[in-house]
């Protein structure tokens, strides 16, 4: 009985609380460059209502009354802690802060339950398994030295969307395909990450094997998470004119010039180099299937870095 209460309260540490301290850290612990500008925000910028922005509904609806809501409380319930919140920064960054770190522990929970699925042979040892859990909490702290309404939320459907995945691979019910489908059509008014889903489950399903033997089934299942992207994708935009309906700009070239840009790209190279040298054969295979399904996505959007260097993300 103790030893059940040890591993229930040990998981809770590990898997809320400690996710809950980092985050805290990350955004007011220290502060980077941009940070300082975003905490003067009262509100939810005007540029995110505009350009591609304007399609990512959800987190904006969300800051502005998840703001609205925080400021009613401390103006009205708390007024005695208003000096002390602005001093840490405006109450628009600490509403951001509430909804990220929100997310950012469901998809800590969703990560765990996804560990305990069917491992591979390395994450067999509970305590390898809880490293790599923690390393996957630390990569998703350090992108947040700049804060935005959306990462986090994108993020956890995202897993959530692998964790679908994964048990319609075990069980093969379609109870967890619809599933998926609902989820990419939800994270579609998040981010237009959401279509990472659909790599994911190509990467995951359709082999050589079946093509050769013109096994299509999981291709038409792909198709079908593909419409459920698509449609809400396309609506948005027939909905929500912008000037700039696809993409905010081309950034390809300050991809390869800004300092600041290259560094970003060599991080991410040689993370998913280190994490392919340390991955088994089928690992190995998943990770070229997976870069190769959703390389449409990184060739048609700006990089973070590049987004942030030309000052979309700061003005």
């Amino acid at each position: 009985m103790f030893k059940i209460f040890d591993e229930k309260k040990d998981g809770f540490l590990f898997v809320i609380i400690l996710p809950f301290l980092l985050f805290f850290m990350s955004y007011y612990g220290f502060e980077s460059s941009y940070v300082v500008g975003i905490k003067s925000w009262e509100k939810v910028p005007d540029f995110m209502f505009s350009s591609v922005y304007a399609y990512r509904v959800i987190p904006n609806y969300l800051s502005v009354h998840v703001t609205e809501m925080v400021t009613f409380i401390v103006n009205d319930y708390m007024p005695f802690s208003k000096s002390f919140l602005l001093k840490q920064g405006s109450l628009f960054y600490h509403s951001t802060f509430l909804i990220n770190v929100f997310f950012f522990i469901l998809t800590s929970i969703v990560l765990n339950e996804i560990f305990k699925l069917k491992p591979v042979e390395l994450l067999l040892n509970e305590n390898v398994k809880r490293l790599v859990h923690l390393v996957a909490l630390f990569f998703i702290v350090i992108v947040q030295y700049v804060p935005t309404n959306c990462d986090c939320i994108a993020l956890f459907f995202y897993i959530l969307g692998i964790f679908f995945t994964l048990k319609y691979m075990h069980n093969g019910k379609y109870l967890y395909l619809i599933g998926l489908c609902l989820i990419i059509v939800i994270s579609t008014f998040i981010r237009e990450t959401s279509c990472l889903n659909i790599a994911f489950f190509a990467s995951v399903f359709i082999t050589r094997n079946d093509l050769r033997k013109r096994n299509f089934a999981f291709v038409k299942e792909t198709f079908l998470l593909a419409l459920a992207f698509i449609l809400p994708y396309v609506g948005l935009r027939l909905m929500i004119r912008q000037q700039a309906s696809f993409v905010e700009g081309i950034y390809l070239v300050k991809n390869f010039t800004s300092p600041y840009n290259l560094l970003g790209l060599l991080f991410g190279i040689l993370s998913v180099y280190l994490g392919y040298r340390m991955s088994e054969k089928t690992g190995k295979l998943m990770i070229r299937k997976y870069l190769f399904f959703s390389a449409p996505y990184p060739a048609n959007s700006p990089t973070r870095l590049a987004a942030i260097d030309s000052g979309n993300l700061t003005k």
